[in-house]
């Protein structure tokens, strides 16, 4: 697949994207740039060969200056996330060379293990909570587009790299169209997490097949206003997926 211009930003990314990388706060501003920054290009949000906005476009998004966003694509640059290409027509691309953890990775796992497990009890409230705020609000038509956009993506993914990131971006979509920013930042934070370790473990068809149709019953909650359903469901499919990590993961 082509890197080149290959940017399926669109009118219903817009606000997902603001969203997730808001503007930085109660951090140093260069690390936490770099962490909004990989963390919405390791979950989908800016997909492989798309465009990164103009440095002056990021730092007001993020509230920081444009030498701190050139310091944060340098790091991403050194980290094989994103390239660059000067001159006319050119800019930061997203271009991944990603090293996938396993569960002997001490980093990933043995280190974090209490910090990825916590990470599903605070899912269990957060990302429920999203979806009954999401179901009580008057969506637009961008928002209802985009939670319809986000779902079909998640079907379409053939590949569990693809699969993986197109779930993340439909969970942020949902914490998107609450229009709170700290539960979009709270969503982003257990998404990052459960990234860390659903890419550890096997893509599982028969549970692949469970969860989208768990996340079709949710997204229809959501649009259609039943608060009480959203959430429900939500919790089920949090429960599912805890239940699947606990149990590979060990």
């Amino acid at each position: 697949m082509s890197n080149q211009a290959r940017d399926p930003a669109s009118s219903k990314d817009t606000e997902l994207r603001a969203g997730v990388l808001g503007a930085v706060r109660g951090r140093h501003a260069f690390e936490s740039c770099v962490e909004r920054l990989a963390t919405a290009i390791r979950l989908g949000v800016y997909p492989d060969g798309s465009t990164l906005p103009p440095e002056r476009e990021l730092a007001v998004r993020m509230g920081v200056s444009r030498a701190t966003v050139r310091e944060a694509i340098a790091a991403l640059r050194s980290a094989g996330m994103v390239r660059t290409t000067r001159g006319r027509g050119g800019g930061t691309v997203v271009d991944q060379r990603p090293t996938v953890p396993t569960r002997e990775d001490p980093e990933s796992f043995a280190d974090r293990r209490l910090e990825l497990l916590d990470s599903l009890v605070f899912r269990r409230i957060v990302e429920p909570g999203a979806c009954h705020l999401a179901a009580c609000r008057t969506l637009s038509t961008a928002q209802t587009a985009l939670l319809a956009d986000a779902l079909a993506t998640v079907g379409a993914a053939t590949s569990p790299g693809e699969h993986r990131q197109a779930d993340s971006r439909l969970h942020l979509a949902i914490a998107t169209v609450t229009g709170s920013p700290q539960l979009i930042d709270a969503v982003t934070t257990v998404q990052g997490s459960l990234h860390t370790m659903l890419i550890a473990i096997p893509m599982l068809k028969v549970n692949i097949e469970h969860s989208n149709t768990q996340h079709s019953a949710i997204v229809d909650a959501i649009v259609t206003g039943d608060a009480a359903k959203a959430r429900r469901v939500m919790e089920n499919h949090c429960d599912d997926t805890a239940a699947l990590l606990r149990g590979l993961l060990g």
